[in-house]
């Protein structure tokens, strides 16, 4: 392994070797002396790398660190490199607009064009609301491993650059709002409030994960709106709750990462309030979750292929719960991450509904 310097030479007085490389053996190739004393080339030969690893809090390397430096910082805020949060929102929106284009029986450009803004939104809203999250807990990020190295928390960013990049986005999300009727326009900025003050909700409940939720999935009406022009309440509702029940399965499985460190710096959250029954009330949480959206599909008359997905996606959430070691972060991550697929076999279903109908063919509805 080579360390390739900017610099051609430099002077043996200006090296600071950082505490983990003085464990390694590591050979410098000296020139003549100069005016500052000895001088060595730039091309260090480490002759071993074993005592030279990374820490296990520290970042691992994405395609952001290949980015331009200077935005690297707005990159790593809005978690570009982590896109399991966008999905998350996405599918909602998804589910609804899916399934609004299958009662309403739209032409295929219909739910294409509200799927494509829908997931340009996601991806910035959900970009938004990690800047907004990390501006209210940038002082509460240095003292837990797994945040330590947010933008914020290391001053890579500071508050008042944080706040002018949000305009922006805010300003980018809004463009992606105005393209839907005016009904949606409203519905959509009402839920601004409510993102706002989720990262405050862990100061103040165990419950920041159901706040969470009623913004993450507030997709499950706006996209209803967007196709429709106004919500169906007696879909909406139930598939507005079979979300929310969804968030508080996987946020809370993703809180469990970081338990011992709330507990230091004050953080509450469901994965402490839950503690050892963790377990039994995820399941029946997932239980209420597969119930409700049943209940949206059959409010909406959906046929076999969207029950077969809601199945996949109930079985999908019980093999995460099973398989999950919540003392573990890995397997808290890998657990947290599986949830999204129970959202996506919930989207197939409606999706496989909505195609099947567009192509002429009809199945029975459940009565």
């Amino acid at each position: 392994m080579r360390i390739i310097l900017d610099a051609s030479y430099i002077p043996l007085s200006r090296i600071h070797v950082s505490s983990q490389l003085r464990r390694v053996p590591f050979a410098l190739t000296y020139r003549k002396t100069g005016l500052n004393g000895p001088y060595f080339t730039c091309n260090t030969r480490i002759l071993s790398t074993q005592s030279a690893t990374r820490s296990p809090t520290t970042t691992p390397p994405t395609w952001i660190d290949r980015a331009p430096v200077k935005i690297q910082p707005y990159l790593h805020l809005t978690r570009l490199d982590k896109p399991i949060g966008t999905i998350l929102l996405y599918y909602p929106c998804a589910w609804s607009i899916t399934m609004a284009s299958f009662a309403l029986d739209t032409p295929l450009t219909t739910p294409i064009k509200y799927l494509a803004l829908f997931g340009v939104g996601a991806l910035i809203m959900r970009g938004a609301g990690c800047t907004i999250n990390d501006m209210w807990d940038r002082n509460l990020d240095k003292a837990v491993a797994r945040t330590k190295d947010r933008p914020l928390a290391k001053g890579d960013v500071t508050a008042k650059q944080a706040f002018g990049f949000l305009g922006l986005q805010l300003t980018a999300g809004l463009a992606v709002l105005t393209q839907l009727n005016w009904y949606s326009i409203l519905l959509g900025a009402s839920s601004l409030s409510v993102v706002t003050i989720y990262p405050f909700m862990k100061r103040v409940t165990y419950w920041p994960q159901a706040v969470l939720g009623l913004a993450f999935n507030w997709g499950a009406l706006l996209g209803w709106s967007a196709v429709a022009g106004s919500v169906n309440w007696s879909v909406c509702l139930p598939l507005y709750a079979g979300g929310i029940c969804w968030t508080l399965v996987y946020d809370s499985i993703y809180a469990h990462q970081d338990k011992t460190d709330d507990v230091t710096v004050g953080i509450r959250s469901t994965a402490l309030l839950f503690g050892q029954n963790t377990l039994p009330i995820l399941s029946a949480l997932s239980a209420s979750s597969i119930s409700f959206i049943t209940v949206a599909g059959y409010m909406n008359s959906q046929t076999l292929p969207f029950y077969a997905g809601v199945t996949l996606a109930a079985v999908q959430l019980a093999r995460v719960l099973k398989n999950t070691d919540f003392d573990s972060r890995p397997s808290c991550w890998k657990g947290f991450v599986g949830c999204g697929w129970a959202g996506f076999w919930v989207w197939m279903g409606a999706l496989t509904d909505y195609v099947l109908l567009a192509s002429g063919v009809t199945l029975p509805v459940l009565v």
